[in-house]
């Protein structure tokens, strides 16, 4: 299990610095050791938050794997023209998104400068999908990636400069699209192999236990129904959640109780079963939930109720179990 940096970002919440930083210290405290940030984070807080942590250990170095993305870089901007979108606080800066060689040479350069690190171990592509471009938008995107960003990430991992390039993304086809074209170690999915969907079973968990690409998974709970329940006001995809996924949760969850199960436990282990999954990396903004994820990890789950999910229509049969 790692540590996720968008809530790190300021995501939703303006998290005073000292909560921060203490969140990531307890996280390596308790034995954690991969780090997911971004660019996108708060417009460079959350590198910056991680890199003020993590170089405290330069004798662990080995050890921590240190995970950001490419796909955009920053500008300054006056205070008042910041765009925060869902990152309330964050620095004020503007994003310049260029998926090119160029503009990923300069986001790399960047991200090292604010991270303050001498190494960065994994790259992503980020956000190169339909959600975030559009369909006719993530064509243009699609096709300068991958003539010019995975160009560049994969000149870079030659010369070791950086370790191993991913792709991350919340949807399965621009997976399947970039691993058409290159060369990659790892892909972050996020929110699209869990306890409500499994289409990712279909092709590109295959393909990836093929080739040893590893997946890092994000979003266990589909942003949130997954561990709050089928309760008034369960967002499902930061959305308000429709009745079929209200109903799907509240069967889960009575299987959930026949057995003694937490809801959060089984979305937490579930994904984790599968052979191509390498890592999750739940997000967190305070200690207590740091502790709180690593819990779920650990809780016991009987065969039994993988069993009645699966009996009940309610994980397909293919899906591997813990």
């Amino acid at each position: 299990m790692g540590l996720g940096g968008a809530p790190l970002g300021d995501l939703y919440e303006v998290i005073p610095e000292e909560r921060a930083l203490g969140t990531i210290q307890a996280a390596y405290d308790l034995g954690i050791r991969l780090f997911d940030t971004a660019p996108l984070y708060g417009k460079g807080i959350s590198e910056h938050r991680f890199g003020a942590v993590l170089r405290q250990f330069p004798d662990d170095r080995a050890n921590i794997t240190l995970s950001t993305k490419v796909g955009r870089y920053l500008v300054p901007e006056i205070r008042e023209k910041v765009d925060r979108s869902v990152f309330k606080g964050g620095l004020d800066f503007r994003l310049i998104t260029d998926y090119g060689y160029d503009g990923t040479m300069r986001a790399i350069e960047q991200s090292y400068q604010r991270l303050g690190m001498n190494r960065i171990d994994v790259v992503h592509i980020h956000d190169c999908d339909v959600d975030t471009w559009g369909a006719e938008g993530f064509e243009q995107r699609f096709k300068e990636a991958a003539d010019g960003a995975y160009r560049a990430l994969h000149e870079l991992r030659e010369q070791g400069i950086i370790g191993a390039i991913g792709v991350g993304v919340n949807n399965i086809m621009p997976l399947l699209r970039f691993a058409e074209v290159g060369d990659f170690d790892t892909f972050m999915l996020a929110g699209r192999y869990t306890l409500l969907e499994h289409a990712a079973l279909d092709e590109l968990l295959p393909l990836c236990e093929k080739r040893g690409i590893g997946i890092m998974t994000a979003g266990p709970f589909n942003s949130g129904i997954l561990a709050t329940g089928a309760r008034p006001g369960a967002t499902y995809n930061y959305k308000p959640a429709p009745q079929d996924i209200l109903d799907k949760v509240a069967r889960i969850e009575a299987v959930c109780a026949r057995h003694g199960v937490k809801l959060a436990a089984a979305a937490v282990q579930f994904p984790l079963a599968h052979p191509a999954v390498a890592s999750m990396v739940p997000g967190a903004v305070r200690r207590e939930e740091v502790e709180a994820n690593i819990a779920l990890i650990a809780e016991p789950i009987p065969a039994d109720f993988w069993a009645e999910l699966k009996h009940e229509g309610l994980l397909r049969e293919d899906a591997p179990t813990p």
